[in-house]
């Protein structure tokens, strides 16, 4: 069993759901973020995000768009964030999913991106810009590598479409709860159930919930209709918020924490 599957089965014997949190890697820094990295882990996230920046982000709000251009700017690449994580997992074990573009796996090698990013300690893969139709190219590696392949569906997904996505996608199935960018207009649960009971149906992946989810009683009420939540922008913002990065993990941790607390009914 994969790190992420190991956390599913503890969630579920435990009757709770999935806290993933995203964080841009080298934003503020690369060592900034394995702190980050463990206080959201040391706080309650049951999977942590990592996106490797890109100048072009098609999915992404203004909120991870500025997180990316100021880790490029700190001279974040791809080659750095896997050795952050190397390092980073001396000291954690927190189930963790590498987001990127399409364009840095294949500039990389795509074969070799994701053999290196299995040896550095990554556990899944999202490529939010590589459509299920294309996707062929990316999983015979990424399986082959031992790396969950991770898949996003949306309202403007088909059932054809949404059946494909639930038959390749590991790990777990993201579905975006609205259509846009990330950081954007709140989610309804009500208006996102239809889609993730037909996903549900359709495989035993755990179905995760994210975009538009900023509080601890929006995670809540995303959670009890879909497996888990998945909240960026939310998190980016609280890392911004402090006036010195030394402070950041301290308060990414409370808003973790609270969110946590806030699904679980505490």
């Amino acid at each position: 069993m994969s790190r992420i599957d190991q956390a599913f089965t503890r969630l579920r014997g435990g009757k709770r759901k999935a806290l993933t949190i995203f964080l841009t890697a080298g934003d503020p820094s690369l060592a900034r973020t394995v702190d980050l990295v463990k206080a959201a882990a040391d706080n309650g996230a049951d999977i942590v995000e990592l996106g490797l920046p890109f100048s072009d982000p098609l999915a992404d709000g203004p909120v991870i768009q500025e997180s990316f251009l100021r880790a490029i700017a700190g001279g974040t690449n791809v080659i750095k964030s896997l050795a952050m994580v190397e390092r980073l997992r001396i000291s954690c074990d927190v189930p963790l999913v590498a987001m990127l573009a399409s364009t840095l796996v294949i500039n990389h090698g795509t074969p070799r991106f994701m053999k290196d990013a299995a040896a550095a300690g990554f556990d899944g893969i999202i490529i939010p810009d590589a459509p299920v139709d294309e996707y062929d190219e990316f999983l015979e590696p990424a399986r082959k590598a031992g790396l969950d392949t991770i898949l996003l569906a949306a309202p403007t997904s088909g059932p054809a479409r949404m059946k494909r996505i639930a038959a390749i996608s590991t790990g777990f199935l993201y579905y975006i709860n609205v259509t846009g960018v990330t950081g954007g207009a709140d989610a309804k649960p009500a208006s996102i159930a239809k889609d993730v009971k037909t996903l549900k149906g359709m495989t035993k992946t755990p179905v995760l919930a994210g975009f538009g989810i900023s509080t601890p009683a929006q995670a809540k009420a995303f959670a009890a209709v879909a497996d888990g939540i998945i909240i960026g922008s939310q998190a980016m913002r609280v890392i911004r918020s402090v006036k010195r990065t030394a402070d950041a993990p301290a308060a990414l941790g409370a808003f973790v924490r609270s969110v946590r607390n806030g699904m679980d009914g505490r």
